[in-house]
């Protein structure tokens, strides 16, 4: 694999079936563009259905999750299963396997995620694409609060520049495809 993607997910399907069909079709639409995926080891909700679709498609999956969360997000079995200690070693691990960084839809794990590798990025600790999947206008009320703290001062241009969105799953793989 020539780049791999870390894809911050929910652990839950949500209310709305176009949830899962979204990860089942960016699991595939990576696999097919040879895109690796690094995610949160789970086989239920989002994950699962990303991580199955990608598998099925012949895809490389490496799945981090912290030995307390291995029974209840049921970790995924059929992954390159990497098994770590704490929340912390699970971000740091996804970090250093990764090319660049993409959030689906997604609940508080996700947010939490997708803004620390963000902070690490602004910071320079690391040097990745950072992305939001606005599919459906998902992330619309989170780029209006983005833009919000940048109208306000509290986010520089440059540092805004940092958080990316796509409104198209084909249009995320394009960006993916110049990570690499």
């Amino acid at each position: 694999m020539s780049v791999r993607v870390c894809v911050y997910c929910g652990s839950s399907a949500g209310n709305d079936p176009r949830f899962a069909a979204l990860a089942r079709r960016f699991g595939t639409a990576l696999a097919r563009a040879g895109i690796g995926i690094v995610y949160g080891g789970g086989r239920v909700g989002l994950m699962g259905a990303l991580a199955d679709a990608a598998l099925e498609a012949g895809g490389e999956v490496i799945g981090v999750i912290p030995r307390f969360l291995e029974e209840r997000e049921i970790a995924h079995d059929g992954v390159d299963l990497r098994v770590v200690a704490s929340m912390h070693e699970r971000k740091q691990l996804m970090s250093e396997l990764s090319d660049a960084f993409v959030a689906l839809p997604g609940g508080f794990g996700t947010f939490e995620e997708f803004f620390e590798i963000v902070t690490w990025v602004q910071l320079r600790l690391v040097d990745a694409p950072c992305i939001l999947a606005n599919v459906d206008g998902y992330y619309d009320p989170l780029l209006a609060l983005i833009d919000g703290a940048s109208a306000n001062g509290f986010i520089s241009d440059a540092n805004r520049a940092i958080v990316e969105a796509y409104n198209s799953l084909d249009e995320v793989v394009l960006r993916l495809r110049r990570a690499g």
